[in-house]
């Protein structure tokens, strides 16, 4: 879950000044219980002088698809067009901010 990092010092903050019963680390552990409802699977480890790395990993519910990871091969997987589009709208909230603060070029 990569949105994790934002929230998981707030929720080690809790638990270390004794907030376990606390309902905002409830709050927090729902969402962990949630999100993490349908992760499962094998990760493979190597362990070697003191560093951890990952080999492998494999889960019947992954969301990895290389037949759609890949931008080469079947186009109705992924059409790079797709990506000006994306970008456009991803970009509309910082012209918009920036025409309110009169930074506009």
């Amino acid at each position: 879950m990569q949105s994790s990092d934002a929230f998981i010092p707030k929720y080690s903050e809790l638990v270390y000044n004794g907030f376990w019963f606390s309902p905002e680390r409830e709050a927090f552990q729902a969402l962990v219980t949630e999100t993490q409802r349908d992760v499962t699977g094998v990760v493979r480890l190597k362990l070697y002088k003191g560093n951890i790395i990952v080999a492998g990993r494999k889960s019947p519910k992954s969301l990895y698809d290389p037949k759609v990871a890949t931008m080469e091969g079947d186009a109705s997987a992924y059409d790079q067009s797709d990506a000006a589009g994306f970008i456009r709208l991803n970009a509309l909230r910082l012209r918009l901010r920036a025409a309110l603060n009169g930074k506009v070029r």
